[in-house]
């Protein structure tokens, strides 16, 4: 029994309570509880980015596996890790589609509320990844266009690189030359909506700053979902008035929320843009079978979840109403985004305990999609 594998757990992934336990004895604790006692002794970590993976946690344990049940790699030091000969692994693309359905929904809730026109307009996507590519495909079926700004992509299709899709929900680049993509200044100068795409290292921690929000264009929407630390926060404070809409779902110091921002804000949610049924069962999926890979346990291999059925959409379109006012009836029947922008703004302090307790909406379904398809106007 005590060569069992043991792992330590973020009592907050769903799905996974009793998954591992045939095979590994299992401990849950929350993510910010999950301290260098409670790690000593095991041999592998299952944690979300509310966990710190570095020396002061590390050191002196057993651990030789990392599994993050997110997308980025921030809360991990991967130099300690790689010297240490730990492996760690997230869930790269396990959410993607949740994101893509937030800016969406955050994008036509804010032309309902103001009572704007948003079709046909350009999209700068300011980072082209497992999220920015998606929604970049998605979004222009919609009659947008796009300016994608990713110079790393740029630099790996330039160099040659195999940019097919690689991994269970990563997405396919092959078809993309280097003319689809633009340099920043240019994609600030012409887009109509900015969304933020990117990931937090130190080459964009803090990039998104006065100079950058002195070239974006009059009255644009901007949109951040991607990680809170990527925004000088004063200087989008700073520019309200230059912008017709701020939506924000990623903050500085989470859980602590810049009150002066939220009350900037045309909307402002506690970080759950990723947070869909359907990318929780895709995360917990990826690491449970990393950790069976990792530990040759065969019985565990291609574990999976199915996903519950969705509901019939219940909306009723009118082809006699605007793209507009269809869009946001029908992406709010499963996404009603003011209601979580209600619920923050009225307990700020609460944060964590919003996030955790939120219900997991369902993501756009074939059903509305098909939907989508008989409103969209014609391209």
């Amino acid at each position: 029994m005590n060569d069992r594998i043991k792992v330590v757990i973020d009592d907050d992934i769903p799905f996974i309570k009793g998954v591992l336990e045939p095979y590994a004895s299992v401990v849950y604790f929350k993510g910010k509880n999950i301290g260098p006692d409670e790690v000593r002794n095991a041999d592998a970590l299952i944690i979300r980015t509310r966990t710190r993976c570095d020396a002061s946690l590390l050191n002196g344990s057993k651990v030789r596996f990392i599994a993050s049940a997110t997308i980025g790699s921030d809360h991990i030091d991967l130099d300690y890790c790689r010297k240490n000969s730990i492996t760690y692994t997230n869930s790269a693309g396990c959410n993607a589609w949740g994101v893509v359905q937030y800016v969406i929904t955050a994008l036509f809730t804010v032309a309902h509320e103001k009572g704007v026109s948003v079709a046909g307009k350009t999209i700068g996507i300011i980072g082209a990844g497992n999220v920015g590519e998606r929604l970049a495909r998605t979004v222009v079926k919609l009659g947008f266009k796009v300016l994608r700004c990713d110079p790393p992509v740029k630099k790996r299709i330039e160099n040659g690189e195999d940019m097919t899709e690689k991994g269970r929900f990563s997405v396919d680049r092959s078809l993309l030359t280097p003319e689809d993509f633009f340099d920043l200044s240019y994609v600030l100068e012409n887009a109509d909506i900015i969304t933020l795409h990117v990931p937090l290292d130190n080459s964009t921690k803090g990039f998104f700053n006065k100079e950058m929000f002195a070239v974006i264009q009059e009255n644009a929407i901007f949109i951040n979902s991607s990680r809170g630390e990527v925004i000088d926060e004063q200087s989008l404070i700073d520019s309200r008035g230059k912008l017709s809409a701020i939506v924000t779902d990623v903050w500085n110091n989470e859980p602590n929320v810049n009150l002066k921002l939220m009350n900037v804000c045309d909307i402002a949610t506690p970080h759950i843009a990723g947070y869909s049924l359907e990318g929780k069962i895709n995360a917990t999926v990826l690491v449970v079978n990393a950790f069976a890979k990792f530990f040759g346990l065969e019985d565990l291999s291609g574990f999976t979840i199915d996903y519950p059925v969705p509901e019939p959409v219940r909306t009723t379109t009118d082809l006699t109403d605007s793209f507009e006012n269809n869009m946001f009836l029908l992406l709010n029947e499963s996404f009603p985004l003011l209601e979580e922008d209600m619920k923050l703004r009225a307990n700020p302090l609460q944060f964590e305990q919003i996030r955790s307790g939120y219900v997991y909406r369902r993501e756009i379904s074939k059903e509305m999609f098909n939907i989508i398809e008989t409103i969209k106007p014609k391209i």
